[in-house]
């Protein structure tokens, strides 16, 4: 009779802890399930813009396509690292990944912290979709990164080839001294000298660096035809101001350059200096499509009449490159796996139509050519050609 009691309770005791396990078991799989991904931007400093986009654009595509895809959920961790230390981006990859069991790093706002973020990538195996820094070489400097923003050089070359067939004859070029602005120099240079034209000088500029007078007074006194000019997103109100402020407009210097100088983030600030800038990139607000109107108008509605700029639709495709690929692999987040899954993937972007390179794991994209032009009260980048299909040049 006691061993009987003593038994009962005991398959009691047995059935009450498997009942807790299996109580247990769907929280630990919903834990082990969550996708992490780690976003890496600046929020403060000089380059904050650029990472409110980007914040910005990954909210959006979430709202509208849900925070779950292939059966994970995927969590954004957002991290600030100022735009402007690369030790200070080392560390977040490094804790992301190995304190945060981060399965994807993703963000970078410029060049020098992409690059310094590259060798963590590499260490953990995790892909890094690269939305915003430009320099060529940035996928080479790891086999698990994927850039679904630009290149400095893919959007320079239609513009120098441009500048040639429409009468230009001279120019000197004006970059930021930075690896993004040396691939602009170098490659507006090459094309513009083939199509015939004469680059009188080239200019390099501190990054982030207040004052432009001095070096646009040089420009001057060389009285070329026109400028090409590339400083990053937030500085290009600041050379369009003195340009003018320091006569260059009035002595008939033509100012041409790439989009990241006519921010459409920031043309409201830019104003009236912007006028008839021709200037050539992958994506303007103003983009002609259904798709792009849609995508504008949500992103101001979410963001107290933001106007979406270029790296906000780096990011958006960046999270579109990252469901996709796991949907491809049936939400199965290895490295490798989720790498493959993105090489090659094509799609209709916001900004027209993209595709991943297999090999160079870099982006195939329209560039376009715009005219800035008053449209209501606010100046847009209106494209009035374009050139298809167009791959990183190299440098």
């Amino acid at each position: 009779m006691m061993s009987e009691m003593i038994d009962t309770r005991r398959r009691h005791l047995v059935l009450a802890g498997t009942a807790l396990a299996a109580m247990g078991a769907p929280l630990v799989a919903r834990a082990a399930d969550a996708l992490k991904v780690g976003l890496i931007v600046p929020m403060s400093g000089p380059f904050a813009s650029t990472g409110r986009q980007i914040e910005a654009a990954v909210k959006l595509y979430q709202q509208k396509f849900g925070d779950s895809v292939a059966g994970r959920k995927v969590e954004i961790l957002l991290k600030d690292d100022g735009g402007v230390s690369p030790d200070v981006t080392k560390r977040l990859a490094q804790e992301l990944v190995s304190r945060d069991k981060a399965q994807v790093l993703m963000g970078f706002g410029l060049t020098p912290l992409a690059l310094a973020a590259a060798p963590i990538a590499t260490q953990a195996k995790v892909p890094m979709i690269v939305t915003a820094a430009a320099t060529s070489i940035i996928p080479q400097r790891s086999p698990y990164i994927v850039r679904t923003g630009f290149t400095l050089a893919q959007v320079t070359s239609p513009l120098a080839s441009w500048a040639a067939k429409n009468g230009i004859k001279s120019v000197v070029t004006f970059v930021s001294d930075y690896g993004p602005g040396l691939d602009a120099e170098k490659v507006f240079v090459k094309t513009f000298s083939e199509a015939g034209g004469k680059v009188m000088e080239s200019v390099r500029v501190p990054l982030r660096n207040p004052d432009y007078a001095p070096f646009l007074q040089r420009v001057k006194d060389a009285k070329p035809q026109a400028l090409f000019v590339f400083v990053p997103s937030g500085e290009g109100a600041a050379v369009l101001k003195q340009f003018t402020e320091r006569g260059l407009a009035a002595a008939g210097i033509r100012l041409i350059c790439t989009g990241d100088v006519l921010d459409d983030d920031l043309m409201a600030g830019i104003g009236a200096a912007a006028k008839d800038v021709v200037s050539s990139h992958h994506y303007s607000a103003a983009h002609p499509s259904a798709a792009n109107k849609e995508y504008v108008d949500a992103m101001a509605k979410a963001n107290k009449g933001m106007r979406a700029n270029f790296h906000s639709v780096g990011a958006y495709d960046g999270m579109h490159l990252l469901y996709e690929s796991l949907k491809k692999t049936g939400g199965d987040a290895d490295g490798e796996k989720l790498l493959a899954a993105m090489k090659g993937m094509s799609w209709e972007s916001v900004r027209g139509p993209v595709s991943i390179d297999a090999a160079t794991r870099d982006i195939v994209q329209t560039v376009y050519m715009r005219k800035a032009e008053l449209r209501g009260s606010e100046f847009y980048n209106v494209e009035f050609d374009q050139v298809e299909k167009v791959r990183d040049t190299g440098v």
